[in-house]
């Protein structure tokens, strides 16, 4: 994991990102594995990648892609005008789970978001995946609110 380079995504990367974001139950039914690349997922990389607020990195191996990760840095009034980092769609390649990747991107997205002066990192998991829950606490991450969504 040494040689591991955490970058900013390009649009070559999108396969390898869209097959991670595929592979788990949730990811399989919600997303789009083809190629060419479906256009919505061209449209939404155009437009996290032209938004200075949106960072989408990539865990990389050389040429291959391991892991994933978007940061929305998230300006707000309440708290005296404090900036938040939500961290979202952290997916680790098979191959490199339970090796330490995962949490070292965490820490990379951390302190990205410190060097924005965020005053606060958020994230959600889905209520199905009891694992990530623990891996977010081992972090230092508390629920100390309840989410909620509503579909359109």
């Amino acid at each position: 994991m040494t040689d591991t380079l955490i970058r900013k995504a390009t649009q070559a990367d999108l396969p390898a990102i869209i097959a991670m974001l595929a592979d788990d139950p949730l990811g399989s039914q919600r997303e789009v594995v083809s190629d060419p690349v479906d256009a919505r997922y061209l449209s939404a990389f155009a437009a996290i990648d032209s938004d200075p607020n949106q960072l989408l990195v990539v865990a990389a191996e050389g040429e291959q892609v391991v892991g994933c990760a978007q940061i929305t840095f998230i300006p707000g009034l309440s708290r005296t005008g404090m900036w938040r980092g939500q961290i979202e769609s952290v997916r680790i390649a098979e191959t490199h789970r339970r090796g330490g990747l995962g949490r070292r991107m965490f820490e990379w997205a951390i302190d990205a978001c410190r060097e924005r002066r965020c005053g606060l990192v958020q994230l959600t998991t889905d209520k199905t995946r009891p694992d990530a829950a623990r891996f977010y606490e081992a972090l230092g991450f508390v629920a100390s609110h309840e989410g909620m969504k509503l579909a359109l």
